[in-house]
Protein backbone atom coordinates (compact mmCIF):
# COMPACT_ATOMS: atom_id res chain seq x y z
CA UNK A 1 0.00 0.00 0.00
CA UNK A 2 1.19 3.80 -1.24
CA UNK A 3 1.58 5.01 2.04
CA UNK A 4 2.94 9.12 1.70
CA UNK A 5 4.43 10.66 -1.72
CA UNK A 6 6.49 13.47 -1.19
CA UNK A 7 8.53 15.68 -4.02
CA UNK A 8 11.56 17.91 -3.56
CA UNK A 9 14.04 19.27 -5.66
CA UNK A 10 17.64 17.85 -5.42
CA UNK A 11 19.99 20.96 -5.42
CA UNK A 12 18.52 22.15 -2.25
CA UNK A 13 16.01 19.47 -0.60
CA UNK A 14 13.12 22.00 -1.07
CA UNK A 15 9.58 20.07 -0.75
CA UNK A 16 7.78 20.93 -3.92
CA UNK A 17 4.34 18.57 -3.12
CA UNK A 18 3.33 16.11 -0.83
CA UNK A 19 0.14 13.70 -0.01
CA UNK A 20 -0.12 11.63 3.04
CA UNK A 21 -2.58 9.45 4.77
CA UNK A 22 -6.12 11.25 5.81
CA UNK A 23 -6.60 9.57 9.18
CA UNK A 24 -4.96 10.77 12.43
CA UNK A 25 -3.62 7.70 13.92
CA UNK A 26 -1.91 7.14 10.83
CA UNK A 27 -1.35 10.93 10.59
CA UNK A 28 0.95 11.13 13.61
CA UNK A 29 2.83 7.66 13.01
CA UNK A 30 3.50 8.96 9.70
CA UNK A 31 5.86 12.59 10.88
CA UNK A 32 8.92 10.63 12.04
CA UNK A 33 8.52 9.29 8.36
CA UNK A 34 8.39 12.62 7.14
CA UNK A 35 10.73 13.75 9.11
CA UNK A 36 13.25 10.96 7.78
CA UNK A 37 12.11 11.48 4.20
CA UNK A 38 13.34 15.62 4.83
CA UNK A 39 16.62 14.35 5.93
CA UNK A 40 16.90 11.95 2.98
CA UNK A 41 16.43 15.01 0.60
CA UNK A 42 18.92 17.09 1.92
CA UNK A 43 21.60 14.33 1.34
CA UNK A 44 20.94 13.97 -1.91
CA UNK A 45 22.61 15.23 -4.72
CA UNK A 46 23.41 15.05 -8.62
CA UNK A 47 25.93 11.86 -8.05
CA UNK A 48 23.21 10.26 -5.75
CA UNK A 49 21.88 6.99 -7.57
CA UNK A 50 18.81 7.68 -9.75
CA UNK A 51 17.05 4.91 -8.30
CA UNK A 52 17.02 3.49 -4.67
CA UNK A 53 15.75 1.59 -2.09
CA UNK A 54 15.81 2.45 1.83
CA UNK A 55 14.24 0.18 4.32
CA UNK A 56 12.42 1.80 6.94
CA UNK A 57 11.07 -0.70 9.81
CA UNK A 58 8.21 -2.61 7.97
CA UNK A 59 8.14 0.10 5.95
CA UNK A 60 9.88 1.16 2.36
CA UNK A 61 10.68 4.19 0.67
CA UNK A 62 11.69 3.98 -2.87
CA UNK A 63 12.64 6.97 -4.61
CA UNK A 64 13.40 8.57 -8.26
CA UNK A 65 15.28 11.15 -9.21
CA UNK A 66 14.37 12.80 -13.12
CA UNK A 67 16.00 16.18 -14.36
CA UNK A 68 16.82 17.52 -11.10
CA UNK A 69 13.40 16.37 -8.93
CA UNK A 70 13.27 13.67 -6.73
CA UNK A 71 10.11 11.46 -6.37
CA UNK A 72 9.67 9.39 -3.00
CA UNK A 73 7.27 7.48 -1.86
CA UNK A 74 6.70 5.57 1.40
CA UNK A 75 5.20 1.67 1.32
CA UNK A 76 4.17 -1.02 3.83
CA UNK A 77 7.18 -4.17 3.05
CA UNK A 78 5.23 -6.21 1.18
CA UNK A 79 4.37 -3.50 -1.50
CA UNK A 80 6.02 -4.86 -5.12
CA UNK A 81 9.14 -2.94 -6.09
CA UNK A 82 7.83 -3.14 -9.70
CA UNK A 83 4.78 -1.38 -8.79
CA UNK A 84 6.46 1.28 -6.44
CA UNK A 85 8.79 2.56 -9.55
CA UNK A 86 5.52 2.43 -11.76
CA UNK A 87 4.00 4.34 -9.44
CA UNK A 88 6.75 7.00 -9.26
CA UNK A 89 7.57 7.04 -12.93
CA UNK A 90 3.79 8.02 -14.00
CA UNK A 91 4.05 10.74 -11.21
CA UNK A 92 7.23 12.11 -13.04
CA UNK A 93 5.92 11.78 -16.05
CA UNK A 94 2.83 14.19 -15.39
CA UNK A 95 4.94 16.54 -12.91
CA UNK A 96 7.53 17.59 -15.16
CA UNK A 97 4.66 18.33 -17.43
CA UNK A 98 3.42 20.76 -15.45
CA UNK A 99 5.64 22.09 -13.87
CA UNK A 100 9.32 20.73 -15.02
CA UNK A 101 10.19 24.84 -15.99
CA UNK A 102 8.95 26.40 -12.88
CA UNK A 103 11.15 24.17 -10.70
CA UNK A 104 14.35 26.11 -10.67
CA UNK A 105 12.42 29.41 -9.83
CA UNK A 106 10.16 28.37 -6.49
CA UNK A 107 11.31 29.62 -3.34
CA UNK A 108 8.46 28.34 -0.98
CA UNK A 109 7.83 24.84 0.33
CA UNK A 110 5.04 22.87 -0.90
CA UNK A 111 5.06 25.44 -3.76
CA UNK A 112 3.31 22.69 -6.08
CA UNK A 113 0.91 21.45 -3.32
CA UNK A 114 -1.79 21.44 -5.99
CA UNK A 115 -0.64 18.32 -7.42
CA UNK A 116 -1.61 16.11 -4.77
CA UNK A 117 -5.02 16.13 -6.70
CA UNK A 118 -3.07 13.84 -8.91
CA UNK A 119 -0.96 11.94 -6.82
CA UNK A 120 -4.25 10.85 -4.79
CA UNK A 121 -5.91 9.99 -8.33
CA UNK A 122 -2.58 7.88 -9.10
CA UNK A 123 -2.29 6.36 -6.02
CA UNK A 124 -5.81 5.12 -5.93
CA UNK A 125 -5.15 3.30 -9.17
CA UNK A 126 -1.97 1.53 -7.24
CA UNK A 127 -4.13 0.88 -3.96
CA UNK A 128 -6.57 -0.94 -6.34
CA UNK A 129 -6.28 -4.76 -6.19
CA UNK A 130 -7.87 -5.22 -9.20
CA UNK A 131 -5.79 -2.74 -11.09
CA UNK A 132 -2.58 -4.07 -9.38
CA UNK A 133 -3.05 -7.16 -11.05
CA UNK A 134 -3.53 -5.87 -14.54
CA UNK A 135 -0.46 -3.11 -14.03
CA UNK A 136 1.47 -6.21 -12.31
CA UNK A 137 1.30 -8.27 -15.73
CA UNK A 138 2.31 -5.23 -17.80
CA UNK A 139 5.40 -5.50 -19.65
CA UNK A 140 6.74 -1.86 -18.41
CA UNK A 141 10.08 -0.38 -19.37
CA UNK A 142 11.36 0.09 -15.81
CA UNK A 143 15.24 -1.03 -15.59
CA UNK A 144 15.67 -4.10 -13.47
CA UNK A 145 14.00 -3.15 -10.09
CA UNK A 146 16.87 -6.88 -8.88
CA UNK A 147 19.74 -4.21 -9.20
CA UNK A 148 17.83 -1.12 -7.60
CA UNK A 149 20.27 -0.39 -4.50
CA UNK A 150 18.57 -1.11 -1.65
CA UNK A 151 20.01 0.38 1.96
CA UNK A 152 18.75 1.03 5.65
CA UNK A 153 17.30 4.88 5.90
CA UNK A 154 18.18 4.57 9.42
CA UNK A 155 22.40 4.02 8.67
CA UNK A 156 22.42 6.93 6.01
CA UNK A 157 21.00 9.19 7.83
CA UNK A 158 23.10 8.21 11.07
CA UNK A 159 26.08 7.95 9.48
CA UNK A 160 25.76 10.96 7.69
CA UNK A 161 26.79 9.52 4.36
CA UNK A 162 25.47 11.11 1.09
CA UNK A 163 24.12 8.22 -1.03
CA UNK A 164 26.63 9.06 -4.02
CA UNK A 165 28.99 7.58 -1.21
CA UNK A 166 27.36 4.43 -0.63
CA UNK A 167 26.48 4.02 -4.51
CA UNK A 168 30.36 4.12 -4.72
CA UNK A 169 30.89 2.21 -2.78
CA UNK A 170 28.45 -0.82 -4.14
CA UNK A 171 30.12 0.21 -7.44
CA UNK A 172 33.44 -0.88 -6.33
CA UNK A 173 32.18 -4.13 -4.81
CA UNK A 174 30.75 -4.81 -7.96
CA UNK A 175 33.66 -3.74 -10.37
CA UNK A 176 36.16 -6.03 -7.72
CA UNK A 177 33.47 -8.79 -7.94
CA UNK A 178 33.59 -8.59 -12.47
CA UNK A 179 37.18 -8.44 -12.03
CA UNK A 180 37.40 -11.35 -9.76
CA UNK A 181 35.09 -12.99 -11.89
CA UNK A 182 37.56 -12.33 -15.09
CA UNK A 183 40.29 -13.87 -13.54
CA UNK A 184 38.75 -17.06 -12.40
CA UNK A 185 37.50 -17.39 -16.53
CA UNK A 186 41.40 -16.78 -17.29
CA UNK A 187 42.77 -18.99 -15.02
CA UNK A 188 40.48 -21.41 -15.92
CA UNK A 189 41.24 -20.52 -19.03
CA UNK A 190 45.08 -21.39 -19.04
CA UNK A 191 43.96 -24.41 -16.71
CA UNK A 192 41.93 -25.99 -19.80
CA UNK A 193 45.02 -24.98 -22.26
CA UNK A 194 47.70 -26.76 -20.34
CA UNK A 195 45.58 -29.59 -20.18
CA UNK A 196 44.96 -29.80 -23.66
CA UNK A 197 48.58 -29.10 -24.64
CA UNK A 198 49.88 -31.75 -22.04
CA UNK A 199 47.70 -34.25 -24.12
CA UNK A 200 48.93 -33.44 -27.33
CA UNK A 201 52.61 -33.96 -25.89
CA UNK A 202 52.01 -37.06 -25.00
CA UNK A 203 50.11 -37.87 -28.18
CA UNK A 204 53.16 -36.80 -30.31
CA UNK A 205 55.23 -38.43 -28.21
CA UNK A 206 53.46 -41.89 -28.31
CA UNK A 207 53.25 -41.51 -31.98
CA UNK A 208 57.10 -40.73 -32.46
CA UNK A 209 57.87 -43.70 -30.15
CA UNK A 210 55.87 -46.00 -31.90
CA UNK A 211 56.97 -44.97 -35.18
CA UNK A 212 60.78 -45.11 -34.29
CA UNK A 213 60.30 -48.03 -32.18
CA UNK A 214 58.60 -50.25 -34.60
CA UNK A 215 61.36 -49.13 -37.74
Amino acid sequence: MVVMTMIARVADGLPLAASMQEDEQSGRNLMEYQSQAKQLFRKLNEQSPSRCTLEAGPMMFHYLIEQGVCYLVLCEGAFPKKLAFAYLEELQTEFHELYGKKVAAVSRPYSFIEFDTYIQKAKKSYVDSRTRRNLSSINTELQDVQRIMVTNIEEVLQRGEALSVLDSKASSLSSLSRKYRQDARYLNMRSTYAKVAAVALFSLMFILYIRFWWL
